[in-house]
């Protein structure tokens, strides 16, 4: 990965973290930073740096829960979706460059109140990369975010079970 600078890095992380900030006690409600949210980003705006690109991860399952690890091989994309997805990539890119610029160095810095207001001023970078930390944060680990199955635990999800799938009383289960 590395489509970011390293300054870009440095404001994304402080970005990602007032959207999903840590909790009381880190190790057990990191923030989105602590989770790889942001190599998730920086991924997927690389993801056209390698061949097949980061976009479609393999399958029929990960593997976590059995069976062969078969989501790392990236799956190559037929001609029309590559285009779209180069233009797409393309798009977000520029939102990427253009937003973090805005912010300038010296919000990482800056008082919480300060930051929310520089996110809440780039209406257009602060859609697009709330749903990218949303999606790092829940995404496959695969894909770079969800670091140690974090996003997952915190949603109270099990995540991919295939191949073993659920048996009746975890699909009935209250929770």
């Amino acid at each position: 990965m590395g489509w970011l600078t390293d300054a870009e890095r440095r404001i994304l992380t402080a970005v990602v973290d007032r959207l999903i900030p840590p909790g009381a006690d880190p190790a057990a409600e990191p923030g989105a930073a602590d989770v790889g949210v942001v190599d998730y980003i920086d991924g997927l705006l690389d993801a056209f740096s390698v061949v097949p690109p980061r976009i479609f991860a393999g399958g029929p399952s990960s593997g976590r829960a059995g069976g062969a690890p078969a989501y790392e091989p990236f799956l190559p994309l037929p001609r029309l979706q590559e285009i779209a997805w180069r233009e797409r990539i393309g798009g977000w890119q520029q939102v990427y460059r253009s937003g973090l610029a805005a912010l300038g160095p010296d919000f990482v810095t800056a008082e919480q109140g300060r930051q929310d207001e520089l996110i809440a001023a780039q209406e257009e970078f602060a859609a697009l990369v709330y749903e990218h930390t949303c999606e790092g944060f829940y995404a496959a680990p695969e894909y770079g975010g969800n670091r140690n199955l974090a996003g997952w635990r915190l949603a109270n999800w099990s995540g991919d079970v295939a191949p073993r799938g659920w048996t009746a009383e975890e699909v009935s289960a209250p929770k």
